[in-house]
């Protein structure tokens, strides 16, 4: 599936200092997609950063547009709060 950045997400990801590599890899390849509010997916994998510290990047995508849009990118800690058991 090809994915469009909206403005906000070209701005967050360097804000954020999340290299537009790492977004193309989830999004290409996600560990897990969520169905999150408002018909937006959150597409996310956990990644080794900073010194092999894991976090877990959110892709969030309104993929019911084609193509898809990334309406914002983020990384956290806590993994727990959005990992989804198989």
């Amino acid at each position: 599936m090809i994915f469009r950045l909206s403005a906000h997400a070209k701005e967050e990801l360097g804000r954020r200092g999340i290299a537009l590599e790492l977004l193309e890899r989830v999004l290409e390849a996600p560990q897990q997609v969520i169905a999150e509010r408002e018909g937006r997916k959150a597409y996310q994998s956990q990644v080794a950063l900073e010194e092999g510290r894991m976090y877990l990047l959110r892709v969030i995508v309104l993929d019911s547009v084609e193509p898809g849009l990334v309406v914002t990118v983020y990384r956290t800690s806590r993994i727990e709060k959005y990992w989804r058991a198989p």
